[in-house]
């Protein structure tokens, strides 16, 4: 009994010195931004969470345009973790999308050969209603969502809505029987938030299914827009595990 005692009165003690030591981490983290920001002429605006954007803007007179600076966003586990630089994101707007959830997300902005950060406070946090919206969807075979082709290959494009159908196998974009663009799951297909300018960001995603066509699809709804991402990345890894079942299998009756 005695010894239990011990061990219990020892796990009470680890875990409160490792929710102090967490409880430190945020603080120096915030101290850090405090001091950063003091010399760091850009901020970031915009709420920290799915369905908003993330904007650099100028807080000093001496910062130059943001338009004429290189920018890049980053995003990782933590303040102090090893980044993951968000291949396209290299505006002065970012619309934080599914993948970002629970992680800081960074831009560097180089200024007249000057390298300066800015950082969220926190991790993003997810949208609410997002998961019970994904969970409904994820019972039906297909799901189906509104959209508008703002670009088509990179170039303004004006139409009517459309639909984009999220299969269990395959994507699809078409407005009544005629079908703009369908292609099954493969590593080479693009899926993600707006990398570039676009009215409304959070609205928005990219899609490029195939080499030399791609689109850019507004959305009805963040909500919309961020549940056509889940349900894609999900209907891909699950692709992608089941082929790589397959060769597995193949390699042992091969064998």
């Amino acid at each position: 009994m005695g010894m239990k005692h011990e061990l219990r009165d020892l796990k009470s003690q680890i875990e409160e010195k490792s929710a102090y030591s967490v409880k430190l981490q945020r603080e120096i983290g915030r101290i850090k931004r405090v001091e950063g920001s003091k010399s760091c002429p850009y901020v970031l605006d915009g709420a920290q969470s799915l369905g908003s954007c993330l904007r650099i803007r100028a807080s000093s007179e001496s910062a130059s345009d943001v338009s004429k600076c290189s920018v890049q966003w980053y995003r990782a586990a933590s303040e102090s973790s090893r980044r993951e630089a968000i291949s396209g994101a290299n505006r002065s707007v970012y619309a934080p999308e599914p993948y970002d959830v629970g992680r800081v997300i960074q831009a560097d902005i180089l200024s007249n050969d000057q390298r300066f950060t800015v950082t969220t406070v926190g991790p993003i946090n997810t949208a609410a209603g997002l998961q019970s919206r994904v969970e409904t969807l994820l019972r039906k075979s297909n799901s189906e969502f509104t959209v508008v082709i703002s670009q088509m290959n990179g170039q303004e494009h004006a139409s009517r809505s459309h639909v984009f159908t999220v299969g269990k196998t395959r994507l699809k974009l078409s407005r009544g029987w005629i079908t703009k663009a369908r292609e099954i799951y493969s590593n080479s297909m693009q899926l993600c938030g707006v990398r570039d300018t676009a009215n409304v960001p959070a609205k928005a995603l990219f899609w490029q299914p195939r080499k030399g066509l791609s689109f850019l699809l507004t959305f009805e709804s963040e909500q919309e827009r961020n549940a056509a991402i889940v349900l894609s990345r999900m209907s891909l890894w699950l692709v992608q595990t089941i082929r790589a079942y397959d060769e597995e299998i193949l390699k042992v009756f091969a064998a």
